[in-house]
């Protein structure tokens, strides 16, 4: 089942500035789908326009059969959906467990419960949970943000470079992180400079190029394809 489709989006930041040039996705319920691409290609655009921070001009955004495009952040995490951005992502200052208590302003009544399935979810928050998120290390931190995401009980998370800054040790306790929240029915749209890792526990790829769709296809296939390797993965 379709849980999110864009269609034809276009988008940009200023009145003569066109980031996306008409980019069509779609996301299955259930999948880890990853975007790559080159610097500027449009990919952070487009969450953002996914999640309501930036109006698409024209085409169609769809989320479980309904039209979000040009909805406010607030009524596009109201529908469902969590965006956690690459940076700026939790408060420094406050506690880990004050942090997920403001991310679950939306449904006051379940803060708690939703708190502890996230200590459940990852033990060490619960250990940690009176120290300050700026004590964290970049990985625990990426970790908490996605916590703080899932607060909102979402039925759609979408991560914007995720593993951004991280060793690759941590990248790759991040990555396995990802997967696990997936494989408790977690969907999934990511945006990944690090297309490897990404790319090795996605089920699906797109391939953005100068705010266009370039290749898509099952995940395994693109990682593998002698093209991609070379233009997009480094190798």
């Amino acid at each position: 089942m379709t849980a999110l489709e864009v269609e034809r989006v276009v988008a940009g930041y200023g009145a003569h500035d066109e980031i996306l040039k008409g980019v069509n996705l779609h996301v299955d319920g259930g999948e880890i789908v990853v975007i790559i691409g080159p610097n500027g290609a449009g990919k952070s655009t487009l969450l953002r326009s996914i999640a309501g921070l930036l109006r698409p001009r024209s085409g169609q955004i769809r989320f479980a059969g309904e039209p979000i495009g040009g909805l406010a952040p607030r009524a596009v995490s109201r529908r469902g959906i969590a965006y956690v951005p690459q940076e700026g992502n939790v408060f420094a200052s406050l506690s880990l467990q004050d942090n997920l208590e403001v991310s679950g302003w939306l449904d006051r009544a379940h803060w708690r419960a939703r708190a502890a399935e996230n200590i459940r979810r990852f033990p060490w928050l619960g250990a940690r949970r009176h120290l300050a998120a700026r004590s964290l290390s970049g990985g625990q931190r990426q970790t908490l943000a996605m916590a703080m995401g899932l607060m909102v009980h979402p039925s759609l998370l979408l991560l914007d470079e995720p593993s951004a800054g991280l060793s690759p040790k941590a990248a790759g306790e991040l990555f396995d992180a990802i997967a696990a929240i997936n494989a408790e029915g977690m969907t999934i749209l990511m945006v990944e400079q690090n297309a490897l890792e990404a790319l090795r526990i996605a089920g699906r790829a797109y391939v953005l190029v100068d705010g266009g769709n370039a290749r898509d296809g099952a995940a395994a296939q693109l990682a593998a394809d002698p093209q991609v390797r070379r233009l997009f993965l480094g190798a």
